[in-house]
């Protein structure tokens, strides 16, 4: 049988939008760069992590990390796939804070868009 691991998102800047992702959940985090991992970037050209084509956001054992992956052409049509999230009003304005924008509300869950436009839900707690 298949198992979850990663949840990946295709995205213009990897590092930003894994910042995003890693407020936005509880209990996850950006993966930090250890020496192998900065050495393997360097070796590539890539000497700023800001910059890495890749980024991973942790959450709790047994949770999926989300990959975020640089790719040349924007988002340009609707996700087939999306995220939800659970939360209430509270949520919802501190995701608006964290630069999500509101796609359209329903009556039991509002949806968003993270910066650089992947749709995802808030559902009501």
């Amino acid at each position: 049988m298949a198992r979850l691991r990663d949840i990946v998102l295709d995205c213009r800047h990897p590092a930003s939008l894994a910042r995003f992702w890693a407020a936005a959940m509880d209990r996850y985090a950006v993966a930090t760069y250890d020496e192998e991992e900065l050495a393997r970037l360097r070796s590539s050209g890539v000497f700023d992590p800001e910059e890495a084509p890749q980024v991973m956001v942790e959450g709790p054992q047994g949770s999926p990390s989300f990959f975020f992956q640089k790719v040349p052409e924007p988002k340009a049509v609707k996700n087939r796939m999306h995220v939800d999230l659970v939360g209430d009003g509270a949520e919802l304005e501190r995701l608006l804070a964290l630069g999500a924008s509101v796609v359209a509300r329903h009556p039991d869950l509002v949806v968003l868009a993270d910066p650089e436009g992947n749709e995802f839900c808030l559902i009501d707690d």
